[in-house]
């Protein structure tokens, strides 16, 4: 369970992610020109409150269920780790029907609360969800704790494809033809697409679950082989498995949901803020609209890889700690922190300088004059991605040593900051939703600073900022200088649009290039990659010349 144990389960992950990503692209951004902002509008905040309570179902308790079958496995004692698996399936069932019956019955009133009362309707369309979703975390977290990442990676895919062609369909469908009636009549044509956006997500948690069951089903003759070669140790109470797994879980939970209190907080100040400032609540609808329906999707987009980190992490990381392996805790944590860093860089400085050609790219189609807009807050966002891709990172690890309340009192911090923040930055004219990105990119900057030194602090690591940071960030600067110099002078002589994939794939190419000029990747890591020893090829033919 090394270095390269925990690398290819990233990478196998982080595939899988990489496709879920683009496939959420190939949603989220056809979905932005379909209902414009003022659907995202209501798309968002529908989402948010989802996301909140899917997180207390799934955020934390696939974790431990990942760590405390790990843990089992890393000593042979894989009977009782089917076992907390049969009593987390039953646990997150139970949570996952509550989730639904409070956000389906409360539907009205948390639209209304957040001040889009057009959301509604794409509450009730993703409710479902609410009791899939938790079901299949429970399997995806037994798979993880036997350090096998591929159910998860193919569920994850089966289940964003299914929401993709569901939800973009439908949200065709109810945006230009459909009018319900009865109780939802006064819905518009907004709030009807927003929610056959948001229906794609219980059609995909559906059709993910579906998938990971059939491949628990087909596992089921290797799983039952390795319960019968258990020797007979100690077991657990159904109650007591129960109990380990909540007081993993609790601390995770609240810093998961921090987030999304955050981003339902957003959605009530900064529209409220910019009709303080002088904004109409229409425009208020639409700038908000271009934060969360436009912004937000591509600044997510670097985390699928560092996300994927952390998960893979957990178990190997949960494994060294409990072996006392002092070498392989501290070098999988210096490397996973340095992996974050040579995703995050350049995916910030990349979405900042190419910000205006980005959003011209993706998001023209429908709302040209909503995505020019969207551009300038775009650039100053972009750099939370730096500090978002540590912070998640390190999460994960923190997670692994039993510390996993230290990065839930440090996100609290954050949020303290953000609320403050946000309150006084949207509130000036000139900064309008602008002020919102930057009050964010400041909040993970000082959380991702307390992460670190928890970090150094739980497991002695010494990291080597010369080769974690400084290396990554030249190869990052010649890459958006490329970038820039790239799309300035093609742009003058082919289509904006075109322009801009060219300046992509330039950079794309002087960023790997920069990468083995400056050594912060070393011949070792690659080789323990997924295809590495090609990778180690061309670094060969490269050092020769």
């Amino acid at each position: 369970m090394g270095k390269s144990s925990f690398v290819k389960g990233a990478a196998i992950l982080g595939v899988a992610g990489l496709l879920v990503k683009f496939l959420g692209a190939a949603f989220q951004i056809p979905l932005g020109n379909m209902i414009h902002d003022t659907g995202m509008a209501y798309y968002g905040p529908a989402y948010y409150v989802y996301t909140l309570f899917l997180i207390i179902s799934t955020s934390a308790l696939p974790v431990a269920i990942s760590r405390m079958v790990s843990e089992r496995a890393a000593v042979g004692d894989y009977a009782e780790a089917h076992r907390v698996f049969r009593v987390a399936v039953v646990l997150m069932a139970a949570i996952g029907v509550v989730s639904f019956v409070i956000v389906s019955s409360a539907s009205g009133w948390f639209a209304r609360m957040m001040g889009y009362e057009q959301a509604q309707l794409a509450l009730l369309a993703i409710s479902p969800a609410l009791i899939i979703v938790p079901i299949m975390a429970a399997y995806r977290g037994y798979f993880q704790g036997l350090q096998n990442m591929k159910p998860t990676a193919v569920s994850q895919v089966m289940e964003q494809v299914f929401r993709v062609i569901v939800g973009l369909a439908l949200a065709y469908y109810l945006f230009n033809n459909a009018k319900i009636d009865g109780i939802f009549a006064n819905f518009n044509k907004y709030g009807q697409g927003a929610a056959g956006g948001t229906f794609g997500a219980t059609a995909g948690s559906i059709a993910g679950l579906l998938v990971v069951v059939l491949i628990y089903a087909a596992s089921k003759k290797a799983i039952r082989k390795r319960i019968k070669q258990t020797k007979d140790t100690v077991r657990q109470s159904a109650k007591s498995i129960m109990a380990t797994m909540l007081k993993i879980a609790i601390p995770i939970t609240i810093g998961a949901s921090i987030m999304p209190i955050m981003n339902i907080l957003d959605a009530v100040i900064i529209k409220n803020r910019l009709v303080s400032a002088g904004y109409t609540s229409v425009q208020a609808t639409s700038l908000y609209g271009q934060l969360s329906g436009f912004v937000s999707p591509l600044i997510n987009f670097p985390q699928v890889l560092t996300a994927a980190l952390a998960m893979s992490l957990v178990p190997f990381i949960s494994a060294a700690w409990k072996r006392k392996d002092t070498y392989q805790l501290t070098t999988n944590t210096a490397l996973a922190v340095r992996i974050a860093l040579i995703v995050g860089l350049p995916c910030a400085f990349g979405l900042a300088v190419l910000s205006k050609p980005i959003m011209l790219l993706l998001f023209s189609y429908g709302d040209e004059a909503g995505a020019m807009s969207a551009a300038p807050t775009l650039a100053v966002m972009a750099f939370g991605v730096i500090f978002l891709s540590i912070t998640q990172t390190v999460t994960g690890i923190l997670q692994g040593v039993n510390k996993q309340s230290v990065p839930v009192k440090n996100l609290a911090i954050g949020v303290l900051i953000k609320v403050g923040l946000t309150w006084v930055l949207t509130g000036i004219y000139v900064l309008n939703v602008r002020g919102a990105a930057l009050a964010t990119v400041i909040t993970y900057a000082v959380v991702s600073v307390l992460d670190i030194k928890a970090t150094r602090k739980y497991t002695n690591v010494k990291f080597d900022w010369n080769l974690t940071l400084a290396r990554p960030l030249i190869a990052t600067l010649v890459m958006t200088a490329a970038a820039f110099v790239v799309y300035a002078l093609v742009s003058q002589i082919i289509d904006l649009r075109v322009a801009c994939v060219i300046a992509i794939l330039i950079a794309v190419i002087v960023y790997a290039v920069m990468l083995f000029v400056t050594k912060s990747i070393t011949r070792e890591e690659c080789a323990t990659m997924p295809g590495g020893n090609k990778l180690v090829g061309i670094i060969d033919r490269f050092s020769r010349k």
